[in-house]
């Protein structure tokens, strides 16, 4: 099944049209309303007249998160603050997060494509739809539920954690649809074994899954495990949250893109150049619809490739390749991103720590886990271990207030972290060990 037929069956040629037009009034919007984009434009004497066709998407300016960090918190937006209805946000450092509003008309838009996505999975207006993405500043969450609503299928708001409950609510509610972390989906797995209940033979048969890399073996690990259809979803924040991209239930190759809204690029994240879709590069999206913070030629830093061949599900619109790394540093810790600047800035400002810090990554069962390790100096060395333990647990805490995460946190002998004469080694990933 289609749930948009028109937009999302579009001839090529109608939907470059369309593309263009949009493309055409974004310029023309954030030129005479975004002072960081006006600034932009005059730099490269370009103005949104010259956009004449398609291709000239590559004349305009990128954007980059710490474009929105740098115009924290609303000087990005395109309308002034009366129009905006729901502000959204990223983890940050303090008071450097990356913010995200929206107006009305946004959120009806975000509300179709989300619909979209959940009948491209295999949904329906029938379905209950378990939804433990969280709730609040975090897009997953607010994004899935009034996708759903606006498909006409009855939510369950669980958000995350309180796992055994979930699983009994999965039991007595009977949902058909549950929308969560791939890695969430393993753990609710576990549970229900461990309290005796077969999650195979309840009614659930589609997982919508996000917000995490996850591969094909854990596609397939989940599949066995709770016994329905998986399908990957792609979204981020900056763009609009969940629901930029979906594979389809009938194909499940590649995740369909909504074109009619996002202009996808790949770009080479070394020279900014474009690349033709079938090679590897970044994924670079420019919002063609969004009024509250547009954004043009937004560099997502994923790497992937594009597929502008029809779909043998009816749908037209190009499909993007399932996200195989990126190109900078960022963590993806159980849905929630992490850059270890953010992590080495709660460190420096920590009295007693030294910037030598490592960050390792494991996976527990099905669950990522993050320990950082960071050198104390001489002095706090040599001081008593409740000091010591006093800020291994403010490090602790400041971590999980500021950027949303759990990290166990072990301070270690100075000149114990490896030096490096080029970059530092800041990450060990272990996740694929064993």
């Amino acid at each position: 099944m289609i749930f948009d037929v028109k937009n999302e069956t579009l001839p090529r040629e109608e939907l470059e049209k369309l593309q263009l037009r949009r493309l055409q009034a974004l310029c023309e919007r954030v030129y005479a309303n975004v002072p960081f984009y006006r600034k932009k434009f005059d730099e490269k004497g370009l103005k949104p007249a010259d956009i004449r066709k398609l291709e000239d998407v590559r004349l305009l300016p990128f954007t980059e998160k710490q474009d929105l960090r740098n115009h924290y918190p609303f000087g990005m937006f395109a309308v002034s603050r009366d129009q905006i209805v729901r502000i959204h946000s990223s983890s940050g450092t303090t008071g450097k997060a990356t913010v995200v509003g929206y107006t009305k008309r946004d959120l009806e838009t975000w509300g179709q494509l989300m619909a979209r996505s959940f009948v491209a999975a295999g949904a329906t207006a029938r379905d209950m739809i378990h939804n433990a993405y969280g709730y609040g500043l975090f897009t997953g969450g607010l994004g899935a539920h009034y996708g759903g609503e606006t498909l006409g299928a009855a939510m369950v708001p669980i958000s995350g954690g309180a796992t055994r409950r979930q699983v009994m609510l999965l039991k007595d509610f009977e949902s058909d649809v549950l929308c969560c972390t791939p890695s969430y989906a393993l753990f609710l797995a576990e549970s229900a074994a461990e309290m005796g209940i077969d999650i195979r033979r309840l009614p659930l048969r589609i997982g919508i899954f996000g917000a995490e890399p996850w591969t094909e073996e854990m596609r397939r690990d989940i599949e066995a495990k709770l016994g329905i259809k998986a399908i990957d979803i792609y979204g981020l924040s900056e763009v609009m949250g969940p629901g930029v991209a979906i594979e389809c239930e009938d194909a499940q190759d590649g995740l369909h893109i909504q074109e009619d809204h996002f202009l996808a690029e790949i770009i080479d994240p070394d020279s900014g150049e474009k690349k033709a879709p079938d090679e590897e590069g970044e994924l670079v999206f420019t919002t063609l619809t969004k009024e509250g913070i547009p954004l043009l030629r937004y560099r997502t830093r994923d790497l992937t490739t594009l597929n502008a061949t029809p779909c043998r599900c009816g749908r037209t619109t190009a499909r993007m390749r399932r996200v195989t790394g990126r190109s900078d540093d960022m963590l993806i810790i159980r849905g929630v991103n992490v850059f270890p600047s953010q992590i080495e800035s709660i460190l420096i400002e920590t009295e007693g720590l030294t910037p030598h810090y490592q960050l390792i990554i494991a996976r527990q069962g099905n669950m990522d886990t993050l320990e950082v390790q960071v050198e104390v100096n001489e002095s706090m060395f040599s001081d008593e271990i409740k000091n010591l333990q006093r800020a291994e647990s403010k490090v602790t805490k400041n971590i999980k207030e500021f950027l949303g995460v759990t990290a166990k946190v072990k301070l270690v002998e100075p000149k114990t972290i490896a030096r490096s004469e080029g970059k530092a080694k800041r990450i060990i990933d272990k996740r694929n060990e064993g």
